[in-house]
């Protein structure tokens, strides 16, 4: 099964010269977070395309607040938005998660556990 990416419109990931860009490691694991989901049949591209859009529009309509764009957080807010609607996992485990995430030092590599 082949991932439908937008090529053009609110909700296709940021490209330089057709190919996918990621600023950090962490926007690439997200993007493959989400996509291995999606191929593995736990939610469908539409719905998925409609919960980033969901975020993007709400960004938008935000940005007086100064907040800068940042595609991946809305992709990866998007994820949890889809992964919470199917029960597949809780707003407050995204939460928990999430804090725990932020909470770690810049630089920390997952590697650095496996040893």
């Amino acid at each position: 099964m082949s991932t439908p990416l937008d090529i053009e419109g609110p909700a296709a990931p940021p490209r330089s010269n057709g190919e996918l860009v990621f600023a950090e490691p962490w926007e690439s694991r997200a993007f493959g977070m989400a996509v291995t989901l999606y191929e593995a049949g736990v939610f469908s591209w539409p719905e998925f395309q409609t919960a980033l859009i969901a975020r993007i529009t709400a960004w938008t309509a935000s940005q007086e607040h100064g907040e800068s764009y940042h595609y991946y957080r809305l992709w990866l807010g998007a994820l949890e938005d889809v992964l919470a609607d199917l029960s597949a996992v809780s707003t407050d485990e995204v939460i928990t998660c999430a804090q725990a995430l932020a909470q770690r030092s810049p630089g920390h590599d997952h590697r650095d556990h496996a040893r």
